[in-house]
């Protein structure tokens, strides 16, 4: 009894937070509250080139990242580097197994110094040792599967070095909400970026991203609706059939 008073609970409290949300646009994440603004936020200053007063009056190259020929590719914590998604991927994969067996086994015993017409008396009626033992055997099987996938998803977001590893790899997180409506789209992209890689643009594509994970998705009045009920999630799991 406890258990399900305990899940009714949980259940209304879930349906409470979601009653105050109803007549109102989903709120945006805080900023503030994310590993980016933290990382930006602690950024370390980065290191210039120490130059003669007289460089610096005549030469267009000064070597700091803001000068006509300076490099303003993302290279430490807190610097901001744009993601470049553009998937389109197309998959068809048929599968066709087949496979049958059959086997049959008959063994019997005729004559060996006349035991088995000896024992043909003692069995039942119909019964002979000629026919010892008569087996046959059949199986087969057949499957089918295939599989047809096609996506395509343009997308550009600026993400921010979060930390830069002992071997130089950068960590980037990125996120993008835009709200539309009472329905909110939200971008999520994580993973791990050489340096190297990073245009000159200061671009880098999501295939060069290692361990990336990228989210997109929502939330909202049109989400809600194409989600079942929490009723229904909960029976889902817990029924057997």
């Amino acid at each position: 009894m406890r258990p399900v008073l305990l899940l009714l609970l949980t259940t209304s409290l879930l349906a409470c937070s979601r009653l105050e949300q109803v007549g109102k646009a989903p709120n945006f994440s805080p900023t503030e509250d994310g590993n980016e603004f933290f990382a930006m936020n602690t950024q370390a200053m980065p290191e210039q080139i120490p130059e003669s007063p007289a460089a610096q009056e005549a030469s267009l190259w000064t070597g700091q990242r803001g000068s006509l020929l300076g490099d303003r590719r993302a290279a430490a914590r807190g610097d901001i580097l744009t993601v470049v998604i553009e998937i389109d991927d197309k998959a068809e994969i048929s599968n066709t197994t087949g496979r049958s067996r059959s086997g049959s086994d008959t063994m019997g015993v005729t004559s060996m110094f006349g035991i088995p017409q000896r024992l043909d008396k003692r069995l039942p009626s119909g019964a002979t040792m000629a026919d010892a033992y008569d087996t046959s055997s059949a199986s087969s099987y057949q499957g089918n599967g295939s599989v047809a996938r096609k996506e395509k998803l343009t997308l550009r977001v600026a993400a921010t070095v979060l930390d830069k590893l002992p071997n130089g790899v950068l960590r980037i997180q990125g996120s993008q909400e835009v709200r539309v409506n009472f329905e909110l789209r939200e971008l999520i992209v994580t993973g791990f970026v050489r340096s190297e890689d990073i245009s000159r643009q200061n671009e880098i594509t999501y295939d060069k991203i290692a361990g990336a994970r990228i989210s997109y998705g929502g939330r909202g009045q049109i989400t809600d609706v194409q989600q079942p009920r929490y009723g229904q999630q909960v029976a889902d799991i817990l029924l057997p059939f």
